[in-house]
């Protein structure tokens, strides 16, 4: 068995080596690094290519869905490239406009569609209005909500529309308390466990940059909230990821 880092974003070059081979002694051997905007997708991009193990998304995140999504549908031909985001809303920075961020949405959405690609979800302040959007255009058959914040009634809400749930190092936060109530409600083979990385490093390491080889304290929490071997979080999320991805 190993883990499975579904959501991080690598530095390029030797820090990224340095982090994937880091990741890999401490047993993680899938990471998908995660663009937020066309130049870091395409740098995203380059990274799957240097790393066995990796792969990458391309899209446009809300804070900068003010920009467009010119180039990026073009990558989603590319091998490596395994989904379409992260996209969504987050409207606690509000960094683009919200009707722009529900339109560049909205053409996500489409593209997984088109593609019949993952999408990865980005929802920050905004259940009611992404669950909205995804009613309205159709939800793509394999959706996941990255760093999933919600408590039980939004990750009930998600898994009605047949979305996956991925749990960050949040889930270790002494305050998390809403969230690890949804990790519990939460059937096993509906979760991923991701880093986020370089963001939002779990207990012990918070307030540090975050790193893939990290992702095993995720899963450490996940099974002691569910009261189950980790063992058991270990593969049953490397499979259901494996499966999303179309990895295997």
């Amino acid at each position: 068995m190993a883990w499975f880092d579904q959501h991080c974003h690598l530095p390029p070059g030797h820090a990224g080596a340095e982090h994937v081979a880091a990741a890999r002694e401490a047993g993680v051997m899938r990471m998908v690094s995660v663009g937020c905007h066309l130049e870091q997708s395409k740098q995203m991009l380059a990274v799957a290519r240097e790393h066995d193990g990796v792969w990458a998304t391309a899209g446009v995140h809300p804070h900068d869905a003010s920009g467009g999504l010119d180039g990026i549908e073009e990558l989603l031909a590319e091998p490596e490239i395994v989904a379409v985001g992260e996209a969504g809303l987050d409207f606690h920075y509000d960094n683009s406009p919200r009707d722009v961020q529900a339109d560049v949405f909205a053409a996500q959405i489409n593209m997984a569609h088109c593609h019949d690609l993952p999408l990865v979800i980005h929802s920050r302040e905004a259940w009611d209005e992404t669950f909205e959007i995804l009613d309205r255009e159709g939800v793509p058959r394999r959706t996941v909500f990255h760093c999933f914040t919600g408590g039980p009634d939004e990750g009930a809400e998600a898994r009605r529309r047949g979305a996956l749930l991925s749990f960050s190092g949040i889930v270790t936060f002494p305050s998390a308390e809403d969230l690890r109530a949804a990790a519990l409600e939460c059937p096993l083979d509906q979760l991923l466990v991701e880093t986020d990385s370089p963001y939002l490093a779990p207990v012990p390491h918070r307030g540090k940059p975050n790193r893939p080889a990290l992702v095993p304290l995720v899963g450490e929490k996940i099974a002691e909230v569910k009261g189950v071997p980790v063992a058991d979080v270990e593969s049953a999320t490397w499979s259901t990821g494996a499966a999303f991805y179309g990895l295997d």
